[in-house]
C-alpha cells in the first residue's frame, strides 16, 4: 500500500482525502517542523511526501527513499528542493503557484504601507503609555501618492501587487530577467536597469525568487545606490538580502526603513542585528496566511498527490 508522509499537521478533512488513496503518516505539530531524523525515517517507504519550506529534499533524502514519487511542497518557491536530482530519480516536484498570489501581494502592501506610516513605532508608543500630545511631526512618515515605486521581480506577485498601486496613483517601475510589455501597457509600469530601480525609488518592493543570479542581489552596494530615504520591503526569499549589509544601511541612514517578511533563517535569531532597530517591522513568514489561501494551498498539494498515485498528471508540476 502507498505511504504519504505529511510533514506538518494539516485539517483532519484534508488528511481523509488523503486517506483514501493511502496511509497517512502525518507529524502531529503545525508551528514545529518535523525534526530532520524522524523525516529520513518516515520516508524510507513512502511513496509521497506532503513538506513545507522547511524540509530540503537532497541527496540524502532521495537515498533513503527509494519509492518516492511525488515531493508537494506548499509553496510556490522551491529552492528547497534540489530539482536536478528529482528529474534524474523520476521523481516528480510540485509546488502551489496562483492560489496565493492575491494574498502574498496583499500583505506586502499592508507591511509597505504599516512601515511607510510607522505604524508598529506608534502602536508601541501608545502601548508604553509614552502618547503625551499631539506632536506636528509625531511619528511622520512617508507618502506612498506620487512616489516611485520599484519593484524587484515582475512574476505573478508583483504583477499583482503593481495592479494596487495603481490606486495609490504611483508610478511603477520594475526590473525583472525578461520584460512584460503586457503589464507595462496595462499599468503603465516602466522596466528599468536595476540599477536605475534602486537609485531612483522612493520604495523598493522585492518579490523575486531565491536563484544564483538573485542571492545577495541587494548588498552593500546596492544598498548605497538607494535613496536616504528609501523604503525597502521583501516578500520574496530572505537569501536575496545581505541582512548584515541591510542593517548598516538602516543604521547608517543609507536608508530609511524596511520590512520583512521572510529572512535566510527562520525563525530569526534573537540576537539578530535587525531586531535592535525601530525602523524595522519583521513578521514571521506569513505573506499567503489567509484561512481561505492556506486551504487552497493544502487542497492543491492533496490534488498533486492524488493525480500522482493515481498514475495522472499532477496539476501544478514544477519538473
Amino acid at each position: 500500500m502507498d505511504k504519504i508522509v505529511v510533514t506538518r499537521k494539516i485539517p483532519q478533512p484534508f488528511v481523509e482525502q488523503l486517506e483514501t488513496i493511502a496511509h497517512v503518516e502525518m507529524w502531529d505539530e503545525s508551528l514545529v517542523p518535523m525534526p530532520r531524523v524522524q523525516f529520513l525515517e518516515a520516508i524510507k517507504d513512502a511513496t509521497a511526501c506532503f513538506i513545507t519550506l522547511s524540509e530540503k529534499i537532497d541527496q540524502e533524502v532521495i537515498a533513503a527513499s527509494p519509492n518516492l514519487k511525488i515531493v508537494a511542497n506548499m509553496a510556490v518557491g522551491f529552492d528547497n528542493i534540489d530539482i536536478d536530482l528529482v528529474n534524474k530519480k523520476g521523481i516528480i516536484a510540485t509546488n502551489t503557484p496562483s492560489v496565493l498570489t492575491e494574498t502574498t501581494a496583499e500583505l506586502g502592501f499592508t507591511l509597505m504601507l504599516a512601515v511607510a506610516r510607522r505604524i508598529v513605532e506608534a502602536e508601541k508608543y501608545v502601548q508604553n503609555g509614552q502618547w503625551q500630545s499631539w506632536g506636528p511631526y509625531l511619528f511622520a512618515g512617508k507618502d506612498l501618492s506620487n512616489a516611485n515605486v520599484g519593484i524587484y521581480g515582475m512574476g505573478e506577485i508583483g504583477k499583482a501587487f503593481a495592479r494596487r498601486l495603481k490606486g495609490f496613483n504611483t508610478n511603477i517601475m520594475y526590473h525583472n530577467r525578461s520584460r512584460h510589455e503586457d503589464t507595462e501597457k496595462a499599468l503603465g509600469a516602466l522596466y528599468v536597469p536595476f540599477d536605475t530601480l534602486l537609485e531612483q525609488s522612493d520604495f523598493i518592493i522585492c518579490t523575486a525568487p531565491l536563484t544564483e543570479d538573485t542571492k545577495n542581489k541587494f548588498n552593500e552596494s546596492a544598498f548605497k545606490k538607494m535613496k536616504n530615504d528609501a523604503i525597502f520591503i521583501n516578500i520574496g526569499r530572505g537569501a536575496v538580502v545581505d541582512e548584515q549589509a541591510l542593517a548598516t544601511a538602516l543604521e547608517t541612514g543609507e536608508i530609511a526603513a524596511c520590512g520583512l517578511d521572510v529572512l535566510r533563517e527562520e525563525p530569526i535569531n534573537m540576537n539578530h542585528p535587525l531586531l535592535a532597530l525601530d525602523n524595522v517591522v519583521i513578521v514571521p513568514h506569513i505573506g499567503s496566511a489567509s484561512v481561505i489561501t492556506r486551504n487552497r494551498m493544502i487542497q492543491l498539494c492533496v490534488d498533486n498527490i492524488r493525480c500522482v498515485l493515481n498514475n495522472q498528471p499532477p496539476k501544478t508540476p514544477i519538473n
